[in-house]
């Protein structure tokens, strides 16, 4: 088995921890202050190729693989955990649409996206039912020569500066997961209302609900065939879901470069703070279990890249890397001491965002129902769904 990257992989790294260190780092800790959508930092990302990386070259994309999305990740986050959305999202539209959208819709967005000029959001979450999406109210009703959508999504990342969406919606209200059908809608149209969201953290991406009035699609707007929505978003959250992990994983990494720095420059005692071994041996402990971490998060990518199952290491490392990195940057933050609790430091606005990502994608108790799903089989799950898949 090998275990290492390919020297292609190492030289990407070195590029987007170089660009991330320059262009993003500076405006990180600004943004968040702000609230304001990075469109900067898109844009450069857009120029550096970061946006395109699961767009094909035919729509100015770069059509790299599950592993370079993953070492994007990983290495944006270490500098602005935020702008990794920016990757995630168009590295899932970039497929979505490869695989389900028309011509015509690969044209007119794959190429604004993959250049930083648009992002798109992701409509699955509504205010009530939460982790239980498949019960989702949204109705798309069938009419003359489309469909008209109606209801409400909440806690949509980059909701509020999206060009455009997937919106998923029951277009047969009688069934869970089956009746649910993916369109992909301009967040332009007549009928849509925006309201964003004041966050504790992850402010810069502008997470919002997003109301529906009797909005009309036109049939081509339909993703997929009718009633497989569910099924076909649920595809790509196993790719984000291990991304999410290493997005995570790389602001713990950032946290601990930083703490050890730290207590190798600053003394107590008449010794460094690195000479303790109630310093040092947490260190040593945290940086086992993210490398560890780490190595589950590609595995899940290695596997998507060579078509074997990963759902459950997905799930494994998503529900894992976001309460591990938690962890850790609070650990560190507490090793800076009184400096550590200052906003001049990086590490409170990184245990913010952090946070979001236990709830973003899947909890760590949906993470575990999926998990033992796969390890016991759909009979032994610890909840009735009448029979229906959840």
């Amino acid at each position: 088995m090998d275990f290492s990257f390919s020297e292609e992989h190492e030289m990407f790294r070195a590029s987007v921890r170089a660009f991330a260190e320059k262009r993003l780092r500076p405006k990180y800790q600004l943004d968040d202050a702000t609230g304001e959508f990075p469109w900067e930092q898109a844009r450069l990302m857009g120029d550096m190729g970061l946006l395109g990386l699961g767009i094909p070259e035919t729509y100015s994309g770069q059509g790299l693989d599950f592993m370079a999305a993953g070492i994007a990740a990983e290495e944006i986050a270490r500098a602005d955990f935020n702008c990794v959305w920016l990757v995630i999202h168009s590295l899932t539209i970039g497929h979505v649409l490869t695989l389900f959208g028309t011509e015509e819709q690969r044209v007119r967005w794959l190429p604004r996206i993959a250049r930083g000029e648009a992002v798109y959001a992701i409509c699955v979450t509504e205010p009530v039912g939460g982790s239980d999406a498949a019960a989702m109210t949204m109705r798309a009703v069938r009419a003359d020569g489309g469909f008209v959508l109606t209801g409400e999504k909440t806690s949509i990342s980059l909701g509020s500066d999206a060009a455009v969406a997937v919106v998923l919606a029951k277009t047969n209200p009688l069934e869970r997961s089956r009746g649910v059908t993916a369109f992909l809608v301009p967040l332009d149209s007549p009928g849509i209302q925006r309201t964003r969201l004041d966050d504790l953290g992850n402010r810069a991406i502008g997470r919002s609900s997003i109301f529906f009035d009797e909005v009309f699609v036109p049939q081509d707007a339909r993703l997929g065939e009718e009633g497989q929505g569910f099924k076909l978003i649920l595809h790509e959250f196993d790719c984000i879901r291990a991304i999410i992990a290493l997005q995570c994983l790389g602001a713990a990494a950032a946290s601990l470069d930083e703490t050890i720095d730290y207590v190798r420059q600053t003394s107590a005692f008449g010794k460094p703070l690195a000479r303790f071994e109630g310093v040092s041996f947490p260190i040593a402990e945290y940086s086992t279990y993210v490398e560890a971490a780490r190595l589950l998060a590609y595995s899940a990518l290695w596997r998507r890249e060579v078509g074997l199952p990963h759902t459950k290491e997905a799930s494994m490392v998503k529900g894992w890397a976001p309460r591990l990195a938690v962890e850790v940057i609070h650990k560190c933050l507490l090793f800076h001491g009184h400096g550590g609790f200052s906003k001049e430091l990086p590490l409170q606005q990184r245990l913010r965002d952090v946070i979001g990502m236990e709830i973003g994608d899947g909890t760590w108790e949906i993470q575990q129902i999926v998990i033992a799903r796969d390890l016991m089989g759909r009979d032994y799950l610890p909840y009735d769904t009448g029979g229906k898949a959840p």
